[in-house]
């Protein structure tokens, strides 16, 4: 039984164990659209202050397009924000600047080259799955590809992927409170990727290869470069989240495929279905759960007053399955036609810069995945990990046993 709005804490990680608690999610949306949450000890980012809660679609996109009221700085959100380095946590001209620089490095010929790499590697990883029949998907797939484009944008070397990738992998889990790590553990996982991301840029600068990051090294504006920090930021921004979301995506759209065997048949009678069931997959699964705003001044959400310096948070798993939007949002169908959905954030300035090349990746891995299996089974329970300590902001499949039948 989900416990009454009195008793509700989404601070609790043990809230999550099962996915999303979408039943809450529901009873916000109807009962108190705008909620104030009440202050915990849990939400280590705001001091156990209390922080607002917006739950539908509307309000979320509304604040999503309105930076100048609601601030990306000092909220509840990643865990190693605060700095004013990191885009997501950057306002104002800071941030487009650093947006505009960052995307520079995204050429037409670049994007090209890595929408061929993805489709090499997802060949390549399927594959390598396949021969051994039975994997564990999330850390055996889904994880490997995004991984290896954040690599290939990074200009990692080959050798040096799996210490990144493992070191990655343990800090993220790291953040899980079923993982008895301690802080000071925690922390030097974090410090040796930023360490490892000054050494990588060092190497660019002196010799620049053919990647976004060597790119990144050299770009300039009336301002000047991009400075060490801001680059070391957008290295640990990039592989972190930008792994973690591709890979709940995939490893979440698999698990519902797997128990909507009609959904799945279809994406393998029909490839054309693909790139609106990559859609579907990526609303149902909602790879982050929220972010965060700061109130720049007095204002009111759907009639509530919001005081200035207030928290608010927008939660997009709750928008993406809002009845006022979507046309029986709890039914997963790969032929949804209108789905504008906010897992990327929404509209405005914050959505996510690797949009387009998350959605390429997830396409790609599925095109690859069912084109060369005849077969997938779920051959054990899957477990979810909940990545925060007191501060679930990604939500994520840890495991998923899977048996694969070649095609």
């Amino acid at each position: 039984m989900p416990p009454s709005l009195d008793e509700l804490d989404l601070t609790d990680s043990d809230l999550y164990r099962q996915g999303f608690p979408h039943e809450i999610f529901r009873r916000l949306r109807d009962e108190a659209p705008v909620w104030r949450h009440p202050e915990t000890d849990g939400f280590s980012e705001t001091g156990g202050e209390g922080f607002v809660v917006l739950s539908r679609y509307e309000d979320i996109q509304a604040a999503n397009r309105d930076p100048e009221l609601f601030l990306s700085c000092k909220g509840p959100g990643l865990g190693y924000e605060g700095m004013g380095l990191m885009l997501t946590d950057m306002d104002g001209a800071p941030h487009l600047r650093q947006r505009k620089l960052i995307s520079a490095g995204f050429t037409p010929r670049m994007t090209r080259r890595l929408e061929g790499l993805a489709r090499e590697w997802a060949a390549k990883i399927v594959d390598e799955a396949i021969e051994k029949e039975t994997v564990e998907f999330v850390q055996e797939v889904a994880y490997q590809l995004p991984m290896h484009m954040i690599a290939d944008i990074l200009g990692i070397p080959l050798e040096e992927r799996d210490w990144l990738f493992k070191m990655t992998n343990d800090m993220l889990l790291s953040s899980d409170p079923e993982y008895p790590v301690d802080d000071a553990e925690r922390e030097g996982l974090a410090a040796q990727i930023f360490a490892y991301g000054h050494e990588i840029l060092g190497r660019k600068r002196e010799n620049a290869t053919d990647d976004v990051l060597s790119l990144l090294a050299t770009v300039s504006d009336d301002q000047g470069p991009l400075n060490d920090l801001e680059l070391e930021a957008f290295f640990m921004l990039l592989t972190v989240a930008g792994s973690e979301t591709t890979r709940n995506a995939i490893s979440s759209g698999l698990l519902k495929l797997l128990h909507e065997p009609e959904q799945l048949a279809a994406l393998r009678e029909d490839p054309t279905l693909m790139k609106g069931g990559t859609e579907e997959i990526i609303r149902w699964s909602s790879p982050v759960a929220y972010f965060k705003r700061l109130v720049a001044r007095d204002t009111e959400i759907a009639g509530v007053p919001i005081a200035e310096g207030e928290r608010i948070t927008l939660w997009y798993p709750s928008a993406n399955r809002d009845e006022r939007v979507f046309d029986e949002p709890e039914r997963f169908d790969v032929r949804r036609k209108k789905n504008e959905h906010v897992a990327f954030g929404g509209g405005g300035p914050h959505f996510c810069l690797g949009a387009h090349l998350a959605r390429r990746e997830i396409m790609i891995l599925f095109e690859e995945l069912l084109s060369r299996t005849a077969g997938i089974e779920l051959v054990g329970d899957p477990a979810y990990s909940v990545l925060g300590i007191g501060n679930p902001i990604l939500l994520s499949l840890g495991t998923l046993p899977v048996r694969l039948k070649a095609a």
